[in-house]
Formats: structure tokens, sequence, C-alpha cells
């Protein structure tokens, strides 16, 4: 039962948020074999001044060996 959970900044649309939903969801069926009911996506809004508290330090600085695509920036 996958649940991916993005995170981003602020001001996406429901639009952009509902088609990259489908893409996550159509790429986790294909590359893992599961059912559309099987998978499941969230979004969490994080503001630019609480992203290196909230999601670059324990995501991503905390946590290297969960990480298969590394960001291309550094906090």
């Amino acid at each position: 039962m996958p649940h991916v959970i993005v995170k981003l900044w602020p001001g996406k649309s429901e639009q952009q948020k509902q088609r990259l939903a489908d893409a996550i969801t159509r790429d986790v069926m294909e590359a893992l074999n599961y059912g559309e009911e099987s998978v499941s996506v969230g979004f969490e809004e994080v503001s630019a001044s609480d992203w290196r508290a909230e999601v670059y330090k324990p995501d991503i600085l905390d946590k290297p060996g969960t990480l298969y695509k590394k960001p291309g920036y550094s906090m």
C-alpha cells in the first residue's frame, strides 16, 4: 500500500497537484505492480522560510540512506 507524500512550496494550483498525483499513481502502479486502489498520494505545503527546518534537515540531511533522488541544492 504505497502512500506517497509530496512536500512542496505553496502556490501550485489544484489542477497541477492533481496532474502530479495522477502521474505518481500511474508510475507507482507500473513500477511496483500495484492496482490503483492500493496507491494514495498526499501533498504537504511548506513555506520557503520553513523548508530547511521542516524538510531539508529532517528528510534530506538526516536521512541520506532513504533518498533515491537527491536534490541539486544545499542549504
